[in-house]
């Protein structure tokens, strides 16, 4: 596991990209495991793609770009089910970031 530095993190893809890599796939897969797969591929080949995650507070956060239900046009879903199924995807993502820095509470 890498040791987390915070302040490496605002450069996380030069110095952090293979764990952020792992996070997203590790988050990706549990969601794929869980929900309409075609549902999680749209989100992230439409929104995830040009989310960018931040650490702050002790803890990340995924800024995900405008608009970002508007974006998700490969399929046909409802505003709700699709707003919700981006929120927990966002948390498995945080998870995931967490896990994989060892960043878990206790």
């Amino acid at each position: 596991m890498t040791e987390f530095d915070p302040e490496k993190f605002e450069d996380k893809y030069a110095n952090y990209f293979p764990e952020l890599q792992r996070a997203y796939k590790n988050a990706f897969e549990t969601m794929n495991d869980a929900y309409d797969s075609e549902l999680i591929h749209a989100i992230d080949q439409q929104v995830l793609n040009e989310s960018e995650p931040f650490y702050e507070d002790g803890g990340f956060r995924i800024e995900l770009p405008e608009n970002p239900t508007e974006r998700v046009s490969a399929i046909v879903v409802d505003d709700e089910k699709l707003e919700k199924t981006l929120e927990i995807y966002l948390d498995e993502i945080e998870a995931e970031l967490q896990r994989v820095f060892g960043l878990q509470s206790e």
